[in-house]
């Protein structure tokens, strides 16, 4: 499973690199495979531990902001590993 996900925190004024930066952590710290880009932050794993990262992420930032948005889109494909880099890598090969 590949989840691309993006914690939005809200009420705390204009700067949320800090905000966001806690949430970013968990990510790396989680072990899984991961990628973080301006808009969206992906990780790929088994349900139950992608879907714990992304709690734990948006609970880090609740615990600075008192509002928090999440927006999440999940490709959910049986018996594929290295999904991130194998979806990349075929794109690759049919670019000119």
């Amino acid at each position: 499973m590949i989840v691309a996900f993006s914690i939005t925190p809200l009420g705390v004024g204009e700067g949320v690199a800090e905000p966001v930066a806690r949430a970013v952590k968990v990510v790396r710290d989680s072990g899984l495979p991961n990628r973080t880009d301006a808009m969206f932050t992906t990780i790929e794993g088994e349900w139950d531990e992608v879907m714990d990262v992304v709690k734990r992420a948006v609970d880090a930032v609740a615990e600075v902001a008192p509002r928090v948005g999440l927006v999440l889109k999940a490709d959910m494909r049986a018996g594929v590993t290295d999904g991130m880099t194998s979806k990349l890598e075929s794109l690759e090969r049919h670019l000119p």
